[in-house]
């Protein structure tokens, strides 16, 4: 399984995925499921990815193969005019994975199992974010709920359900999306380190600002370590129970 986050906020966008995939408790692996997409001063695509394996690496690479062979209809992420069709594309390529692949899942069992976070910025456009269901179709992120998670997103949710507000700085977001990592971690073993994070500046229409954290992080050790103690300090701050 996995753990993904995307933020959308006044000055850009919050990614960050986790690279463990586990098909069993003695078959864990390391894979990278955040992707990007970079045309300086154009436009700048983030893809993350959760669900089975093989279907989002397909959808990727899919995605690969229209920029570098165009379809004969139909645009591509290159060529899409807005980010709401740039999101038509990455949907596009998640239906002809499926119209490929799940018959054959259902055959032996399984789900055809995908789903997305997809942001980036066109142009003079404002950044913009989607959540990509596995059927396609998708739904946009908005100043009530300015963040999607996909994957094991139970534990990394209260902080973000309490904390997240579209005007937040790039860094006290990413410090709140590393926060929801952190509990996920302690809770869940099908999610795990490192954890690939990007932050996005409005406007720069390029990819500046991505970093991996990895188990010696200093900046992640201390912020787990210190976002123990608070949550301790807050719980004993707390008048108990009269009973």
């Amino acid at each position: 399984m996995t753990y993904c986050v995307g933020m959308l906020l006044d000055k850009g966008l919050v990614m960050a995925a986790d690279t463990r995939t586990n098909a069993g408790v003695d078959n864990v692996g390391k894979f990278k499921k955040l992707y990007t997409w970079e045309y300086p001063g154009d436009r700048v695509f983030v893809l993350l990815t959760a669900g089975n394996l093989a279907v989002t690496q397909a959808v990727v690479s899919m995605l690969n193969e229209h920029e570098e062979h165009p379809p004969e209809k139909g645009d591509t992420l290159r060529s899409a005019p807005t980010m709401f069709q740039a999101a038509h594309v990455v949907g596009d390529a998640v239906r002809e994975v499926k119209a490929m692949d799940a018959a054959h899942l259902t055959s032996n069992g399984e789900a055809f199992a995908a789903s997305f976070i997809f942001g980036g910025q066109i142009g003079n456009e404002r950044p913009r974010l989607f959540n990509i269901y596995a059927a396609g179709n998708f739904i946009e992120a908005t100043p009530d709920t300015p963040f999607f998670q996909i994957g094991e997103h139970k534990y990394g949710k209260p902080i973000l359900d309490r904390v997240a507000r579209s005007d937040m700085e790039l860094g006290e977001a990413a410090k709140m999306v590393l926060l929801s990592f952190d509990s996920t971690l302690r809770s869940n073993l099908s999610v795990g380190l490192p954890i690939d994070l990007l932050t996005y500046e409005s406007g720069t229409l390029k990819v500046e600002h991505t970093k991996r954290i990895g188990p010696d992080d200093p900046y992640f050790k201390m912020l787990s370590t210190e976002w123990s103690k608070a949550l301790r300090t807050a719980f004993a701050n707390i008048e108990a129970l009269d009973i």
